[in-house]
């Protein structure tokens, strides 16, 4: 897994409350069972028509910068279970997924997976998405040290929660046995001292 500090990028606004993980990926391209290639169908349905023709109104058929941080409406990930659905936003390009409420295992998912998922309170998350239609081009960070996004104009800042476990993972790049491995004198001694 990658190591997560800092990021710097635009924001890709899907102003869509709700979104499920069959809309995130639909079922019918889980055949796969490495991580790599769901980016490519990633909103397949809202990305392409019944032809496999780009349908031009859709956020990412539109953009033309390269985004890291998806900001989404609220209930993110709602739906299956399905880990597909954290992989295909990973893989598209996306590090971290704004919104003011995530389902619980699509938030998990999407941690053990090197993806961050930063809660900000609704009142903001709307006032961003408003600020982005005047404003498209403005950039925001995620600094995970200090558990913070904030816009580079000043105007938006927000403290996110993560457990502890999580951000320890991420900013080292740990997967859970990366984790394991590296608290072992930990894990030793304790034994050791029962």
């Amino acid at each position: 897994m990658e190591k997560f500090k800092k990021l710097n990028s635009k924001l890709t606004p899907l102003n869509i409350e709700n979104v499920d993980t069959d809309q995130i990926i639909p079922a019918r391209f889980l055949k796969a069972v490495t991580r790599e290639g769901f980016g490519d169908n990633l909103f397949r349905d809202w990305r392409y028509d019944n032809h496999d023709n780009l349908i031009d109104d859709f956020i990412l058929n539109k953009i033309d910068f390269n985004s890291q941080i998806l900001l989404a409406g609220r209930n993110f990930g709602c739906g299956s279970s399905r880990e597909h659905a954290a992989w295909s936003i990973y893989d598209y390009g996306f590090r971290v997924v704004v919104s003011s409420f995530f389902a619980d295992i699509f938030k998990n998912n999407a941690l053990n997976n090197g993806l961050l998922v930063v809660q900000i309170r609704q009142n903001i998350l709307d006032e961003i998405f408003n600020k982005l239609i005047k404003y498209p081009s403005l950039t925001f960070n995620v600094d995970l040290n200090d558990q913070k996004f904030y816009s580079d104009d000043g105007v938006f800042e927000e403290n996110f929660e993560i457990n502890e476990y999580n951000k320890t993972c991420l900013l080292n790049g740990f997967e859970n046995i990366d984790y394991l491995l590296n608290i072992k004198e930990k894990i030793v001694k304790y034994e050791e001292e029962k």
